[in-house]
């Protein structure tokens, strides 16, 4: 299984093998108030520290790069959570509970990406073609996903964030979460023609 890896900008990785759970990566999701955005959430699981570990360097790294510019840190080195910076956007299901509301969540670190449509993810298969067939993304099918670490202050919010890159994905590989993926014909049955009738209205 391919592991995360260092693409050679210094803030920028590849993830390892993550499940994908509410994609808007072919059409951006429209929030309230909020300019549309492509986003994704990954759950990473927990035995892949490779992934985890990368992910909280470079939280550190700009954290500290940004520490006076960006968090008004003068001395001492700025922590997440702390000095009125906002915790990681990383989150522990199981810690937090979320695990119980939503199993696939379990022995998982879940965490919330996007991009704005300036700059739309490229979306591939194994083979690196791109993605024609939008039902081969779905909440539950496994990819790695492509990130850029950035640090970030609106208004009275300062934090470090991840923006989404790129999307290779297992296609057919993963479960369809929250039931979903039934196919018509484990539904239903053919319906013969009984000569014009309205027997359905």
């Amino acid at each position: 299984m391919p592991e995360s890896t260092n693409t050679g900008d210094d803030r920028r990785m590849t993830t390892g093998k993550v499940r994908l759970s509410f994609p808007y990566l072919f059409k951006p999701r429209q929030r309230e108030n909020q300019d549309p955005k492509f986003s994704v959430m990954l759950l990473i699981p927990k035995s892949d520290k490779a992934t985890l570990k990368r992910l909280r360097d470079l939280e550190q790294k700009v954290l500290e790069e940004n520490a006076s510019s960006v968090f008004g840190i003068k001395s001492g080195t700025p922590t997440l959570g702390q000095r009125g910076i906002a915790p990681s956007i990383m989150k522990d299901a199981d810690e937090d509970g979320t695990a119980e509301d939503y199993p696939e969540r379990e022995g998982m670190v879940y965490m919330t990406v996007n991009c704005n449509t300036d700059f739309p993810p490229k979306v591939v298969d194994r083979n690196l073609e791109p993605i024609i067939d939008q039902s081969e993304v779905y909440s539950g099918v496994h990819a790695r996903v492509s990130l850029q670490a950035f640090a970030y202050k609106r208004d009275e919010k300062k934090g470090v964030s991840f923006g989404l890159g790129n999307v290779q994905v297992y296609t057919g590989d993963g479960d369809p979460l929250g039931g979903g993926g039934r196919s018509a014909e484990a539904d239903f049955e053919p319906i013969e023609d009984e000569g014009g009738g309205d027997d359905l209205l």
